[in-house]
Protein backbone atom coordinates (compact mmCIF):
# COMPACT_ATOMS: atom_id res chain seq x y z
CA UNK A 1 0.00 0.00 0.00
CA UNK A 2 1.51 3.12 -0.85
CA UNK A 3 0.85 6.08 1.82
CA UNK A 4 0.51 9.53 1.02
CA UNK A 5 1.87 12.28 2.52
CA UNK A 6 -0.35 14.68 4.74
CA UNK A 7 -1.21 17.77 5.59
CA UNK A 8 -4.03 19.94 7.64
CA UNK A 9 -7.36 20.89 5.53
CA UNK A 10 -7.20 24.53 7.74
CA UNK A 11 -5.43 26.80 9.37
CA UNK A 12 -5.96 26.51 13.47
CA UNK A 13 -4.39 29.16 15.90
CA UNK A 14 -3.77 28.82 19.92
CA UNK A 15 -2.74 31.62 22.36
CA UNK A 16 -0.86 31.38 25.33
CA UNK A 17 2.60 32.17 27.77
CA UNK A 18 5.97 31.06 26.33
CA UNK A 19 7.49 28.82 29.35
CA UNK A 20 10.66 30.93 29.15
CA UNK A 21 10.49 34.11 28.20
CA UNK A 22 6.82 34.61 29.92
CA UNK A 23 5.72 36.15 26.02
CA UNK A 24 2.15 35.69 25.23
CA UNK A 25 2.23 33.73 22.22
CA UNK A 26 -0.18 32.97 19.53
CA UNK A 27 1.26 30.38 17.19
CA UNK A 28 -1.13 29.02 13.99
CA UNK A 29 -0.50 25.49 12.31
CA UNK A 30 -1.18 26.42 8.45
CA UNK A 31 -1.00 23.94 5.65
CA UNK A 32 1.50 23.38 3.19
CA UNK A 33 3.03 21.74 0.04
CA UNK A 34 4.18 18.47 -0.59
CA UNK A 35 7.85 17.67 1.24
CA UNK A 36 7.75 21.12 2.69
CA UNK A 37 7.70 19.43 6.11
CA UNK A 38 7.97 21.44 9.31
CA UNK A 39 9.01 25.01 9.26
CA UNK A 40 8.12 27.69 12.03
CA UNK A 41 7.69 31.86 10.73
CA UNK A 42 8.22 34.46 12.88
CA UNK A 43 5.49 36.66 11.99
CA UNK A 44 6.55 39.32 14.24
CA UNK A 45 10.00 39.71 12.97
CA UNK A 46 10.84 41.82 10.03
CA UNK A 47 10.48 39.95 6.78
CA UNK A 48 8.77 37.02 8.12
CA UNK A 49 12.07 34.83 8.47
CA UNK A 50 11.23 31.21 8.14
CA UNK A 51 13.30 28.57 10.04
CA UNK A 52 13.59 24.50 8.90
CA UNK A 53 12.58 22.29 11.83
CA UNK A 54 16.17 20.48 11.10
CA UNK A 55 18.44 19.39 13.31
CA UNK A 56 21.02 21.34 11.52
CA UNK A 57 19.08 24.56 12.85
CA UNK A 58 18.76 23.99 17.05
CA UNK A 59 21.51 26.10 18.73
CA UNK A 60 20.58 25.59 22.27
CA UNK A 61 19.19 22.03 24.09
CA UNK A 62 18.89 23.66 27.81
CA UNK A 63 15.56 23.21 29.02
CA UNK A 64 13.91 22.72 25.63
CA UNK A 65 14.49 22.74 22.13
CA UNK A 66 15.46 25.99 20.00
CA UNK A 67 15.93 26.94 16.47
CA UNK A 68 17.73 29.37 15.80
CA UNK A 69 18.60 31.31 11.45
CA UNK A 70 20.46 34.22 10.72
CA UNK A 71 20.00 35.58 14.50
CA UNK A 72 16.24 34.60 14.46
CA UNK A 73 15.09 32.27 17.25
CA UNK A 74 12.46 30.14 17.88
CA UNK A 75 11.93 28.07 21.73
CA UNK A 76 10.09 25.31 23.39
CA UNK A 77 9.43 23.44 19.81
CA UNK A 78 9.01 19.75 21.00
CA UNK A 79 5.53 19.60 21.58
CA UNK A 80 4.20 21.28 19.44
CA UNK A 81 6.83 18.86 16.80
CA UNK A 82 5.73 16.07 18.70
CA UNK A 83 2.02 16.40 18.34
CA UNK A 84 2.03 16.89 14.55
CA UNK A 85 4.52 13.79 13.83
CA UNK A 86 2.65 11.99 16.30
CA UNK A 87 -1.09 12.55 14.93
CA UNK A 88 0.53 11.87 11.55
CA UNK A 89 0.95 15.02 9.83
CA UNK A 90 3.82 15.79 7.10
CA UNK A 91 3.74 19.32 6.10
CA UNK A 92 2.74 22.21 7.95
CA UNK A 93 3.84 25.94 8.16
CA UNK A 94 3.45 26.72 12.15
CA UNK A 95 3.56 30.96 11.91
CA UNK A 96 4.65 32.56 15.29
CA UNK A 97 4.49 35.86 16.52
CA UNK A 98 6.99 35.36 19.44
CA UNK A 99 10.26 34.13 20.35
CA UNK A 100 8.49 30.63 21.58
CA UNK A 101 5.91 28.30 21.57
CA UNK A 102 3.06 28.37 23.91
CA UNK A 103 3.90 25.57 27.03
CA UNK A 104 0.25 25.41 27.48
CA UNK A 105 -0.53 22.72 30.28
CA UNK A 106 3.25 21.75 29.47
CA UNK A 107 1.98 18.81 27.81
CA UNK A 108 1.10 17.99 23.76
CA UNK A 109 -2.62 17.77 24.45
CA UNK A 110 -3.98 21.29 23.15
CA UNK A 111 -1.47 20.44 19.86
CA UNK A 112 -3.30 16.96 19.25
CA UNK A 113 -6.77 18.55 20.08
CA UNK A 114 -6.33 21.48 17.09
CA UNK A 115 -4.77 18.85 14.72
CA UNK A 116 -7.68 16.58 15.44
CA UNK A 117 -9.92 20.24 14.77
CA UNK A 118 -8.39 21.03 11.39
CA UNK A 119 -8.26 17.66 10.45
CA UNK A 120 -5.65 16.02 8.00
CA UNK A 121 -5.88 15.48 4.12
CA UNK A 122 -3.96 13.64 1.72
CA UNK A 123 -1.75 15.00 -0.49
CA UNK A 124 -0.46 13.99 -4.18
CA UNK A 125 3.09 12.92 -3.08
CA UNK A 126 4.36 9.38 -1.02
CA UNK A 127 5.55 9.84 2.07
CA UNK A 128 9.00 9.38 2.51
CA UNK A 129 10.71 7.45 5.54
CA UNK A 130 14.20 6.79 7.28
CA UNK A 131 14.14 3.46 7.39
CA UNK A 132 16.66 2.73 9.75
CA UNK A 133 18.38 -0.66 8.06
CA UNK A 134 21.10 -1.14 10.40
CA UNK A 135 21.69 -0.31 14.19
CA UNK A 136 22.36 2.81 14.88
CA UNK A 137 23.85 4.62 18.35
CA UNK A 138 24.08 6.99 20.36
CA UNK A 139 25.80 6.88 23.29
CA UNK A 140 27.52 9.26 26.25
CA UNK A 141 28.88 6.76 28.57
CA UNK A 142 29.59 9.63 31.77
CA UNK A 143 26.00 10.45 32.07
CA UNK A 144 24.68 6.83 31.05
CA UNK A 145 22.54 8.20 27.62
CA UNK A 146 21.79 5.92 25.05
CA UNK A 147 19.61 6.05 22.55
CA UNK A 148 19.52 3.21 19.65
CA UNK A 149 17.57 2.44 16.77
CA UNK A 150 17.25 -0.88 15.60
CA UNK A 151 15.41 -1.81 11.75
CA UNK A 152 11.68 -2.74 12.05
CA UNK A 153 8.79 -2.28 9.74
CA UNK A 154 6.99 0.14 11.80
CA UNK A 155 8.01 2.85 14.54
CA UNK A 156 8.09 2.24 17.96
CA UNK A 157 9.88 3.68 20.92
CA UNK A 158 10.78 2.07 24.23
CA UNK A 159 12.34 5.12 26.84
CA UNK A 160 14.18 4.80 30.44
CA UNK A 161 14.92 7.49 32.70
CA UNK A 162 16.26 7.02 36.40
CA UNK A 163 17.46 9.88 38.37
CA UNK A 164 19.27 8.85 41.69
CA UNK A 165 17.99 12.04 43.36
CA UNK A 166 14.22 10.31 43.23
CA UNK A 167 12.78 7.33 44.95
CA UNK A 168 9.94 8.12 42.80
CA UNK A 169 11.99 8.48 39.42
CA UNK A 170 14.74 6.10 40.56
CA UNK A 171 13.15 3.75 36.99
CA UNK A 172 10.39 4.22 35.06
CA UNK A 173 9.60 3.14 31.58
CA UNK A 174 7.36 4.02 28.71
CA UNK A 175 6.80 2.45 25.31
CA UNK A 176 4.88 3.12 21.84
CA UNK A 177 4.16 0.40 19.94
CA UNK A 178 2.14 2.49 17.52
CA UNK A 179 1.84 6.20 16.60
CA UNK A 180 -1.67 4.83 16.84
CA UNK A 181 -1.72 4.89 20.30
CA UNK A 182 -0.13 8.82 20.46
CA UNK A 183 -2.93 10.71 21.56
CA UNK A 184 -4.80 8.37 24.15
CA UNK A 185 -1.11 7.37 25.46
CA UNK A 186 1.45 9.66 25.58
CA UNK A 187 0.04 13.16 24.19
CA UNK A 188 -1.82 14.49 27.43
CA UNK A 189 1.90 13.59 29.74
CA UNK A 190 3.09 16.86 31.15
CA UNK A 191 6.54 18.00 31.69
CA UNK A 192 8.43 17.74 34.89
CA UNK A 193 11.15 19.36 36.90
CA UNK A 194 12.65 18.92 40.42
CA UNK A 195 11.41 21.18 43.07
CA UNK A 196 14.80 22.70 44.13
CA UNK A 197 16.02 23.57 39.99
CA UNK A 198 12.81 26.45 40.42
CA UNK A 199 14.74 28.86 42.01
CA UNK A 200 17.94 28.64 40.26
CA UNK A 201 16.18 28.31 37.24
CA UNK A 202 14.40 31.92 37.78
CA UNK A 203 17.20 33.19 38.86
CA UNK A 204 18.57 32.79 35.25
CA UNK A 205 16.04 34.42 33.69
CA UNK A 206 14.57 31.33 32.41
CA UNK A 207 10.87 29.82 33.34
CA UNK A 208 9.39 33.66 33.46
CA UNK A 209 5.94 31.85 32.47
CA UNK A 210 6.27 28.96 34.73
CA UNK A 211 3.03 27.73 37.02
CA UNK A 212 2.30 25.62 39.10
CA UNK A 213 -0.26 24.03 36.14
CA UNK A 214 1.69 23.39 33.26
CA UNK A 215 4.31 20.93 35.07
CA UNK A 216 4.59 18.35 37.32
CA UNK A 217 6.88 19.67 40.39
CA UNK A 218 8.78 16.63 41.97
CA UNK A 219 10.29 17.02 45.41
CA UNK A 220 13.66 15.11 45.43
CA UNK A 221 14.84 16.17 49.12
CA UNK A 222 13.15 17.24 52.31
CA UNK A 223 12.20 21.09 52.41
CA UNK A 224 11.10 23.26 55.06
CA UNK A 225 7.24 24.21 54.71
CA UNK A 226 8.21 27.90 54.97
CA UNK A 227 10.80 27.49 51.51
CA UNK A 228 7.96 25.39 50.06
CA UNK A 229 5.92 28.69 51.05
CA UNK A 230 8.38 31.10 49.49
CA UNK A 231 8.22 29.35 46.10
CA UNK A 232 4.77 29.69 46.07
CA UNK A 233 4.92 33.76 46.49
CA UNK A 234 7.39 33.35 43.64
CA UNK A 235 4.75 32.04 41.47
CA UNK A 236 2.03 34.36 42.80
CA UNK A 237 0.27 30.91 44.03
CA UNK A 238 -1.60 29.84 47.65
CA UNK A 239 0.65 28.00 49.64
CA UNK A 240 1.19 24.34 48.82
CA UNK A 241 2.31 21.05 50.55
CA UNK A 242 4.21 18.09 49.61
CA UNK A 243 2.43 14.56 49.40
CA UNK A 244 4.24 11.59 50.49
CA UNK A 245 4.81 10.14 46.91
CA UNK A 246 7.06 13.29 46.07
CA UNK A 247 4.92 15.53 44.01
CA UNK A 248 3.26 18.72 45.42
CA UNK A 249 -0.66 18.93 46.04
CA UNK A 250 -1.55 20.40 43.82
CA UNK A 251 -1.34 17.37 40.75
CA UNK A 252 -2.57 14.75 40.26
CA UNK A 253 -0.80 11.89 37.57
CA UNK A 254 -2.29 11.37 34.40
CA UNK A 255 -0.82 8.06 34.52
CA UNK A 256 1.96 6.58 36.81
CA UNK A 257 4.67 6.47 34.59
CA UNK A 258 3.81 10.27 33.34
CA UNK A 259 6.92 11.59 33.60
CA UNK A 260 9.22 8.57 31.22
CA UNK A 261 6.16 8.85 28.40
CA UNK A 262 7.00 12.98 28.57
CA UNK A 263 10.39 12.05 28.05
CA UNK A 264 8.72 9.92 25.36
CA UNK A 265 6.88 12.75 23.93
CA UNK A 266 9.72 14.77 23.93
CA UNK A 267 11.79 12.29 21.86
CA UNK A 268 8.96 11.60 19.19
CA UNK A 269 9.75 15.81 18.77
CA UNK A 270 12.98 16.42 19.01
CA UNK A 271 13.61 12.91 15.95
CA UNK A 272 11.36 15.38 13.42
CA UNK A 273 14.23 17.45 13.13
CA UNK A 274 15.27 14.45 10.97
CA UNK A 275 13.54 15.65 8.64
CA UNK A 276 11.51 12.56 7.77
CA UNK A 277 9.22 10.01 9.83
CA UNK A 278 11.20 6.83 10.83
CA UNK A 279 10.53 3.09 10.40
CA UNK A 280 12.32 1.76 12.93
CA UNK A 281 12.47 0.78 16.58
CA UNK A 282 14.20 3.15 19.02
CA UNK A 283 15.16 2.30 22.71
CA UNK A 284 15.83 5.44 24.43
CA UNK A 285 18.01 5.38 27.92
CA UNK A 286 17.96 8.54 30.07
CA UNK A 287 16.85 10.67 26.74
CA UNK A 288 16.86 14.46 27.08
CA UNK A 289 16.90 16.79 24.42
CA UNK A 290 20.57 17.12 23.68
CA UNK A 291 20.89 13.64 23.04
CA UNK A 292 17.81 13.82 20.90
CA UNK A 293 19.07 16.36 18.84
CA UNK A 294 22.53 14.33 18.43
CA UNK A 295 20.87 11.34 17.57
CA UNK A 296 18.46 13.00 15.00
CA UNK A 297 21.59 15.01 12.95
CA UNK A 298 22.98 11.41 12.98
CA UNK A 299 19.74 9.93 11.12
CA UNK A 300 19.92 12.94 8.98
CA UNK A 301 23.12 12.44 7.84
CA UNK A 302 22.41 9.09 6.81
CA UNK A 303 19.73 10.16 5.08
CA UNK A 304 21.99 12.83 3.36
CA UNK A 305 23.83 10.08 2.29
CA UNK A 306 20.90 7.91 1.26
CA UNK A 307 20.44 10.52 -1.20
CA UNK A 308 23.49 10.34 -3.08
CA UNK A 309 23.48 6.62 -3.44
CA UNK A 310 20.79 4.50 -4.41
CA UNK A 311 18.50 2.88 -2.25
CA UNK A 312 19.25 -1.27 -2.16
CA UNK A 313 16.25 -3.19 -3.05
CA UNK A 314 15.12 -5.82 0.13
CA UNK A 315 14.76 -8.86 -1.44
CA UNK A 316 12.69 -11.61 1.11
CA UNK A 317 12.33 -14.71 -1.24
CA UNK A 318 9.20 -15.74 1.52
CA UNK A 319 7.38 -13.12 0.41
CA UNK A 320 4.41 -13.54 -2.10
CA UNK A 321 5.61 -11.56 -5.71
CA UNK A 322 3.34 -8.95 -6.80
CA UNK A 323 3.42 -10.48 -10.58
CA UNK A 324 4.88 -14.32 -10.89
CA UNK A 325 6.09 -15.76 -14.39
CA UNK A 326 2.81 -16.71 -15.24
CA UNK A 327 1.45 -12.97 -14.39
CA UNK A 328 4.18 -11.27 -15.92
CA UNK A 329 3.63 -13.70 -19.70
CA UNK A 330 0.10 -12.62 -19.74
CA UNK A 331 1.74 -8.80 -19.96
CA UNK A 332 5.24 -8.96 -21.82
CA UNK A 333 5.31 -10.46 -24.94
CA UNK A 334 8.94 -12.28 -24.74
CA UNK A 335 9.13 -16.00 -24.05
CA UNK A 336 12.17 -17.80 -23.12
CA UNK A 337 15.27 -18.27 -23.62
CA UNK A 338 14.10 -14.65 -23.49
CA UNK A 339 12.09 -13.49 -20.92
CA UNK A 340 14.54 -12.34 -18.63
CA UNK A 341 12.16 -11.24 -15.56
CA UNK A 342 11.50 -14.29 -13.17
CA UNK A 343 9.18 -12.30 -10.85
CA UNK A 344 8.18 -8.96 -9.65
CA UNK A 345 8.65 -8.63 -5.91
CA UNK A 346 7.48 -4.21 -5.68
CA UNK A 347 5.45 -1.85 -7.67
CA UNK A 348 5.10 1.90 -6.41
CA UNK A 349 3.80 4.86 -8.39
CA UNK A 350 6.90 5.43 -9.83
CA UNK A 351 9.48 2.45 -9.54
CA UNK A 352 9.29 -1.25 -9.69
CA UNK A 353 11.79 -4.40 -8.34
CA UNK A 354 12.08 -7.10 -9.90
CA UNK A 355 14.25 -10.51 -9.46
CA UNK A 356 16.29 -12.54 -12.41
CA UNK A 357 17.88 -15.99 -11.13
CA UNK A 358 21.18 -16.80 -12.81
CA UNK A 359 21.93 -20.34 -13.43
CA UNK A 360 23.77 -22.64 -14.76
CA UNK A 361 21.33 -23.94 -17.25
CA UNK A 362 21.05 -20.37 -18.96
CA UNK A 363 21.28 -21.07 -23.09
CA UNK A 364 23.86 -17.91 -23.23
CA UNK A 365 26.44 -20.18 -20.94
CA UNK A 366 26.71 -22.44 -23.69
CA UNK A 367 28.58 -19.80 -25.81
CA UNK A 368 29.83 -16.89 -23.89
CA UNK A 369 33.02 -17.07 -22.29
CA UNK A 370 31.77 -21.11 -21.83
CA UNK A 371 34.96 -21.93 -19.59
CA UNK A 372 34.17 -18.79 -16.97
CA UNK A 373 30.52 -18.28 -17.53
CA UNK A 374 29.48 -14.39 -17.68
CA UNK A 375 26.48 -13.17 -17.93
CA UNK A 376 26.24 -10.71 -20.85
CA UNK A 377 26.41 -7.43 -20.21
CA UNK A 378 23.65 -6.59 -23.05
CA UNK A 379 21.29 -8.99 -21.32
CA UNK A 380 21.55 -7.42 -17.86
CA UNK A 381 20.21 -4.07 -20.02
CA UNK A 382 17.39 -6.45 -21.87
CA UNK A 383 16.22 -7.61 -18.26
CA UNK A 384 16.38 -4.30 -16.19
CA UNK A 385 14.24 -3.34 -19.84
CA UNK A 386 11.80 -5.45 -19.19
CA UNK A 387 11.50 -4.83 -15.96
CA UNK A 388 10.68 -1.20 -16.81
CA UNK A 389 8.16 -2.24 -19.30
CA UNK A 390 5.95 -3.63 -16.70
CA UNK A 391 6.45 -0.51 -15.04
CA UNK A 392 5.22 1.49 -17.78
CA UNK A 393 2.10 -1.00 -18.69
CA UNK A 394 1.00 -1.30 -14.89
CA UNK A 395 0.28 2.79 -15.44
CA UNK A 396 -2.10 1.68 -18.44
CA UNK A 397 -5.49 -0.15 -18.50
CA UNK A 398 -5.54 -3.61 -19.82
CA UNK A 399 -1.86 -3.65 -20.61
CA UNK A 400 -1.91 -7.19 -22.41
CA UNK A 401 -3.06 -4.90 -24.99
CA UNK A 402 0.09 -2.95 -25.19
CA UNK A 403 3.92 -2.85 -25.83
CA UNK A 404 6.64 -1.09 -24.52
CA UNK A 405 9.87 0.04 -27.59
CA UNK A 406 12.30 1.48 -26.47
CA UNK A 407 13.87 4.21 -28.33
CA UNK A 408 17.25 4.96 -26.39
CA UNK A 409 19.67 3.72 -23.55
CA UNK A 410 21.95 6.67 -22.02
CA UNK A 411 24.85 6.34 -19.89
CA UNK A 412 25.13 2.49 -19.38
CA UNK A 413 27.93 1.34 -17.02
CA UNK A 414 29.12 -2.00 -16.01
CA UNK A 415 30.41 -2.56 -12.57
CA UNK A 416 31.03 -5.93 -12.06
CA UNK A 417 30.49 -9.93 -13.69
CA UNK A 418 27.13 -11.62 -13.01
CA UNK A 419 28.03 -15.02 -12.98
CA UNK A 420 25.40 -18.35 -11.99
CA UNK A 421 24.53 -18.24 -8.47
CA UNK A 422 23.37 -14.69 -8.90
CA UNK A 423 19.90 -13.37 -8.11
CA UNK A 424 19.80 -10.40 -10.63
CA UNK A 425 17.52 -7.83 -8.48
CA UNK A 426 16.42 -5.39 -11.29
CA UNK A 427 15.12 -1.57 -10.23
CA UNK A 428 13.68 0.82 -12.50
CA UNK A 429 12.01 4.47 -11.57
CA UNK A 430 10.61 7.10 -13.39
CA UNK A 431 13.16 9.84 -14.13
CA UNK A 432 10.62 12.21 -15.59
CA UNK A 433 6.34 12.20 -15.66
CA UNK A 434 5.10 9.50 -18.47
CA UNK A 435 4.04 11.72 -21.34
CA UNK A 436 2.38 11.29 -24.59
CA UNK A 437 2.90 7.19 -23.87
CA UNK A 438 7.01 8.18 -23.67
CA UNK A 439 8.76 6.93 -19.99
CA UNK A 440 12.46 7.56 -19.15
CA UNK A 441 13.60 5.76 -16.67
CA UNK A 442 16.48 5.18 -14.52
CA UNK A 443 17.66 1.30 -13.77
CA UNK A 444 19.48 -0.10 -11.74
CA UNK A 445 20.95 -3.94 -11.42
CA UNK A 446 21.91 -5.21 -7.62
CA UNK A 447 23.49 -8.67 -7.00
CA UNK A 448 22.94 -8.43 -3.37
CA UNK A 449 23.77 -4.87 -2.10
CA UNK A 450 26.87 -3.95 -4.88
CA UNK A 451 25.22 -2.47 -7.90
CA UNK A 452 26.20 -4.83 -10.91
CA UNK A 453 25.00 -2.30 -13.69
CA UNK A 454 23.16 0.46 -14.74
CA UNK A 455 21.78 2.54 -18.05
CA UNK A 456 18.93 4.92 -18.76
CA UNK A 457 15.90 4.20 -20.69
CA UNK A 458 13.47 5.80 -23.30
CA UNK A 459 10.27 3.73 -23.96
CA UNK A 460 7.31 4.44 -26.18
CA UNK A 461 3.71 2.60 -25.17
CA UNK A 462 2.45 1.06 -28.06
CA UNK A 463 -0.80 -0.66 -28.41
CA UNK A 464 -0.66 -3.88 -29.74
CA UNK A 465 -2.08 -4.33 -33.45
Amino acid sequence: MIEKQTTLSKEISLTGTGLHTGANVTVTLKPAEPNHGFKFMRIDVEGQPVIAALSNNVSLTERGTVLESNGVVISTIEHCLSALRGMGVDNCLIEVDGPEIPILDGSARFFVEAIKEAGAIEQAEERKYFVVKEKIVYEDRETGIKIIALPDDEFSIDTHISYNSSNLLANQYASLESLEQYEDEISSCRTFVFLHEIEPLLKNNLIKGGDLDNAIIIVDREMPQDELNRLADLFDKPHITVESIGILNNIELKFPNEMARHKLLDLIGDLSLAGLPIKGKIIATRPGHHANVKFAEILRKETKKNALRPEIPIYDPNKEPVLDINAIRKILPHRPPFLLVDKIIEIGEKYIIGVKNITMNEPFFVGHFPDEPVMPAVLQIEAMAQAGGLLVLNMVDEPEKYSTYFLKIDNVRMRKKVVPGDTLILKLEFMTELRRGVANMKGIAFVGDTIVSEGEFMAQVIKNK
